[in-house]
């Protein structure tokens, strides 16, 4: 097999005219092998072309399909950050596509310990890539603004591994997804986006593979382009985004660029460690450890120009090629940490993505924060990025607790957080809201349990969060008003709400809350005990957001007095129809909120202009509250679910234990007679 010099413009396995070319960046290498594999024969040859940093070379007549790796030759010498290591086989960050899973295997040990490198070949037990026509087709795209969107977040295998319906050879795979049962649900539901967990290729890390467990989660990559193959092929990624943009549902993926699946020193040598450890990494000591603001052993170096271009190219082909709609940014104030590890608006990274004309017409989600020196962000990142809020999940789920004070806490979160988001001109949509996501308790776990059980991560209970502000409440019918109140808080709150997979139906995972490896029934939805009136009341609270325009604004509610009707678009009562006074705000006893909500009054006036809502979010006893004047109608009563909407011609309400409210009216100025 021959090699030539080829081209050094675009980074990995590009087939081209009569043959492929091969680009990786290497800063510190002294040579490179590119390894082509037929079965277990593998062919060695040197990349013959350089460029700068990145080393090259065509293959004539090789064509889309073939396996390849790499075994990049250097000092090992990690005292200063250098751990070459050509017995290892090496995947292609670049790589479209893997001939398997990775898991680890203790051929991948780049060392032992520091003081020498590992000679074991690992070819047998890493995964290859797998040259891919390069297509960037045409999308049929749904269009859904922020204010539009409902988020549903979902695991490809969680979402589909126990649905009756989904055919046994589909489950737990991105066909599966796409199958016409999760797809009739989604869209029953009202959801506009589905937000997957991590499908870029990762691996199974040592600490789990000991113990009997898998990385489930996904939160551990190493080829940041390649779908996983537990999941399916490249093919079927594309057929499932298609088939979910034919609904009109939106495909929202969680990346990692925060770290990769390498570890610290002690870890395998799978890919960036191996190619270039001192480049793509953030070293510490010397060069000697790694810095490790993510909790995961390193930190991935996205001050590198190098490190940065990989994921650009990567959220680019994952939008381009894939068509995907947008991403979430796991510990995304790791991306905005400059080379000195200071946390800036302006990294290059978040810069990079803002500019860029592909990325910034995608929906990006931050999750604003990391385990690094000030690494809790929330509300520091610039337009367009939007945030998940957890100080909505907190608030919220301490106020339906009944814990003492929360008034102004729930205040504060139904009205989009402004006194965090609410500058340099970020909307009111800024605030992504959830009550339970994948890391923590689902929501029926939430008022069934007062404390984790996590036994089966094999961790002696001490993994997971243990402030959850959770409740095992005492009987059926309380959990069920629990849960159908703080869907109605999440559904009537400003902001983007984001539904975790399941809750809408009554999943549990038996208290387990951080399931990361419980690829089994524990991390999967338990479809089989469905409750239905559940889905039913999601479903409808859905339905009444998408309708109501007034219950998801753009501009933020500062109880500014509005220009066309003369009236605040903000006012906050008491139960019996008063102003809440500076004292009413410090009770600590007070456990109802009325708000009633019109159009912003700063901007124009929007879709949400000709309506008023007022709702009743109540965690105490049964209470009567008065309504303002006007003609009101009732949409919702929590307490009672399937209460039919209808007008409402008393003054009052008599509002039940632990339940939610919702009144419509219209607020179109009547022309006076002549």
């Amino acid at each position: 097999m021959k090699i030539g010099p080829g081209r050094a413009e675009i980074l990995g396995a590009i087939p081209v005219s009569g043959g492929v070319n091969f680009a990786l960046f290497s800063a510190h290498a002294e040579k490179v092998e590119l390894c082509l594999f037929d079965g277990d024969q593998e062919t060695r040859l040197v990349l013959p072309g350089r460029a700068g940093d990145v080393w090259h070379g065509f293959v004539p007549g090789l064509v889309p399909g073939a396996e390849y790796g790499y075994r990049v030759y250097g000092p090992w010498a990690p005292e200063i950050g250098h751990r070459f290591n050509p017995s290892k086989l090496l995947v292609d960050p670049y790589a479209r596509a893997l001939t398997g899973p990775l898991v680890w295997g203790p051929s991948m040990q780049g060392g032992v310990g520091a003081t020498r490198p590992d000679r074991r070949d690992s070819a047998a037990s890493t995964a290859r890539g797998i040259v891919c026509e390069i297509q960037k087709p045409l999308w049929d795209r749904p269009t859904r603004t922020w204010s539009q969107t409902i988020i549903y977040e979902a695991h490809v295998r969680g979402l589909t591994m126990q649905h009756p319906e989904v055919p046994a050879a589909l489950r737990g795979g991105y066909e599966a997804v796409a199958s016409p049962p999760i797809i009739e649900h989604l869209k029953r539901l009202g959801v506009t986006a589905l937000e997957l967990l991590p499908v870029a290729a990762f691996i199974d890390d040592r600490f789990l593979v000991e113990k009997g467990l898998r990385n489930y989660w996904g939160y551990q990559p190493i080829g940041f382009m390649a779908p996983d193959p537990r999941y399916g092929t490249r093919e079927s990624f594309r057929a499932m985004v298609r088939a979910l943009h034919a609904a009109g549902i939106e495909v929202i993926l969680d990346v990692v660029f925060n770290h990769a699946g390498e570890g610290d020193g002690t870890g395998p040598t799978v890919s960036l460690r191996g190619i270039d450890n001192n480049s793509y990494y953030r070293l510490c000591e010397g060069g000697r450890s790694y810095v490790n603001d993510t909790g995961t052993g390193n930190t991935l170096n996205l001050a590198h120009p190098m490190v940065l271009r990989l994921v650009m190219d990567a959220l680019r082909h994952w939008v381009e090629e894939m068509g995907v709609d947008g991403f979430r940014f796991d510990l995304a104030t790791t991306l905005g940490r400059a080379s000195t590890g200071e946390f800036k608006e302006l990294a290059s990274l978040i810069s990079a993505i803002r500019q860029d004309p592909v990325l910034n017409a995608v929906k990006l989600i931050a999750e604003p924060w990391d385990i690094g020196p000030g690494g809790y962000r929330l509300g520091a990142f610039p337009y367009p990025f939007v945030e998940w809020n957890d100080r909505f999940r907190d608030g919220v789920r301490q106020f339906w607790r009944g814990d003492a004070g929360l008034i102004p806490e729930l205040a504060r979160r139904v009205a989009g957080s402004a006194e965090i988001f609410d500058h340099r001109g970020r909307p009111a949509t800024t605030s992504v809201n959830f009550l339970t996501a994948h890391d923590g308790f689902t929501l029926h776990d939430l008022v069934s349990y007062a404390e984790k059980r996590n036994e089966a991560n094999g961790e002696n209970n001490r993994d997971g969060h243990n402030a959850n502000f959770s409740q095992a409440l005492p009987d059926a019918g309380a959990k069920a008003s629990r849960k159908r109140a703080m869907l109605a808080t999440l559904m009537l709150s400003q902001g983007v709400p984001m539904l975790l997979a399941g809750d809408e139906l009554g999943n549990s995972q038996a208290g387990n809350n951080n399931a990361y490896a419980q690829d089994n029934p524990i991390g999967w939805v338990d479809w089989q005990t469905a409750d239905e009136g559940l889905i039913a009341f999601v479903s409808r609270l859905i339905r009444l957001r998408r309708d109501h325009p007034v219950l998801r604004q753009t501009r933020f509610l500062h109880a500014k007095i509005r220009a066309q009707d003369g009236v605040r678009d903000l006012i906050w009562r008491l139960p019996s129809g008063a102003e809440l006074s500076s004292q009413d705000w410090h009770d600590a006893q007070s456990r109802c909120l009325c708000a009633e909500v019109r159009g912003a009054a700063e901007g124009p006036p929007g879709l949400a202009s000709g309506e008023a809502m007022f709702a009743v979010f109540n965690a105490g006893g049964a209470t009567e509250v008065h309504l303002p004047d006007g003609a009101w109608r009732l949409l919702i009563d929590t307490a009672e679910p399937d209460r039919p909407e209808a007008p409402h011609f008393a003054a009052a309400t008599c509002v039940a234990a632990q339940s939610v409210q919702l009144f419509i009216r219209s607020t179109a100025r009547q022309e006076p007679s002549p």
